[in-house]
């Protein structure tokens, strides 16, 4: 399951963990103008755990996707 909210300055995208046997913590995707990150509570330390990647590292994500194993580079637009 996952909720999509459109706020002011980003794209909020909410990954709901529902159907696991042991139940992970929700990921909350802020996608920005300039980058994307990724938000994630540790229950161990209670703090919430971030990443963030650049709109060129999201687009390698995506079109690695559909690709089988081997190490690719996307052509320069």
């Amino acid at each position: 399951m996952f909720t999509i909210e459109h706020e002011f300055d980003a794209t909020v995208i909410t990954l709901i963990d529902d159907a696991a046997a042991h139940r992970c913590e929700d990921v909350t995707i802020n996608a920005f103008d300039d980058c994307v990150t990724l938000e994630q509570l540790d229950p161990q330390s209670d703090r919430i755990q971030k990443i963030t990647l650049s709109l060129a590292q999201v687009k390698d994500i995506a079109a690695a996707l559909n690709l089988p194993e081997g190490a690719y580079q996307r052509p320069k637009p």
